[in-house]
């Protein structure tokens, strides 16, 4: 059934796959959508035909970043609507999910804006890593409220997403810093907050973030310097109160080294791994749009919104 993906959920796959489409609430933003349309513009007349078109279409969109946990969610909240009888019920359901959770997207990153400026004091100066819009929105909240942020930036390596952070932080009217990545300890006794999104946070708080988040977590706890994690509910992974482990995605040689310049050096192994997990013990504080919580109890929000378990409705039956 994969040839009958909507060509609109292929091109959105492959732009999350190429990172056209970054970040974990914009790619589930666009997960939603792209079933939206792929309920919409089907042209199966008969109930299981849309349901499997639908899990296949999913499937696709599954396949491009298996950390980005925001993604299964998408398709968790959206596949919920294909239990109709009819292929009309099925599409108003999708179509009505994929509204509803796009809209609540929204409002998710405003309020959780709110809780991670009350963190913030005028006057402070913030450490970040990658390039997080959850993070940005607690900065823009504490803006907005009249306090004066300042920003060291790191660039983050090997694809500078710190330049888009940087980028953002300035149009905000927050002095920036950037920095390359291995300075990050030198100037961390200069900092107030480490502040850092996150693509997944699993059940015992563990954070799994752009590849360099640990390292840094781990010298701002011994500087003594606060690490908060913004992440919306949507990062929480349900899948590991079960046992299940966090895949961390390996990206492709090309993002590091050009090929010609990897055969001068005698063709060494390339390692370029997406992310990595930074314990609970080094993080302060994980704040949400339903409050910040310390990360140990994480675990009761994920029961709290997920229930004990998880399932996988993009999977054949």
């Amino acid at each position: 059934m994969t040839d009958r993906v909507h060509p609109e959920v292929r091109r959105i796959a492959d732009d999350i796959d190429t990172m056209e489409i970054r970040g974990a609430a914009t790619i589930a933003d666009a997960a939603a959508r792209a079933l939206r349309v792929q309920a919409i513009e089907s042209d199966a007349t008969d109930p299981d035909v849309l349901r499997a078109d639908l899990r296949a279409a999913a499937r696709t969109l599954l396949e491009t970043r298996p950390t980005a946990v925001s993604l299964p969610n998408a398709l968790r909240y959206v596949l919920r609507g294909t239990n109709a009888q009819t292929v009309e019920g099925i599409r108003e359901n999708v179509e009505a999910a994929a509204t509803e959770f796009c809209a609540r997207l929204d409002r998710a990153q405003a309020d959780l804006g709110q809780v991670g400026a009350n963190r913030l004091r005028d006057g402070d100066v913030i450490m970040t890593h990658c390039h997080s819009t959850d993070a940005l929105a607690c900065v823009e909240a504490a803006v907005e409220q009249g306090k004066h942020i300042e920003a060291i930036v790191k660039e983050t390596r090997p694809r500078n997403q710190g330049h888009i952070t940087a980028k953002a932080l300035n149009e905000m009217g927050v002095p920036v810093t950037l920095i390359v990545d291995s300075a990050a300890r030198r100037y961390l006794n200069d900092v107030d907050h480490v502040l850092v999104g996150a693509d997944a946070v699993a059940a015992d708080g563990s954070v799994i973030n752009k590849i360099g988040t640990s390292g840094l977590a781990v010298n701002a706890r011994d500087r003594g310097t606060p690490i908060m994690v913004a992440a919306q509910t949507l990062k929480l992974h349900p899948g590991t109160m079960t046992g299940h482990t966090v895949d961390i995605e390996m990206r492709e040689t090309e993002e590091i080294i050009d090929d010609e310049t990897l055969a001068e050096l005698g063709n060494p192994t390339v390692k370029n791994p997406a992310f990595d997990v930074t314990p609970p013990r080094y993080v302060d504080a994980i704040v949400t749009e339903r409050g910040q919580f310390p990360p140990e109890s994480i675990v009761m929000l994920m029961r709290e919104l997920f229930g004990e378990h998880t399932t996988e409705p993009w999977a054949e039956p």
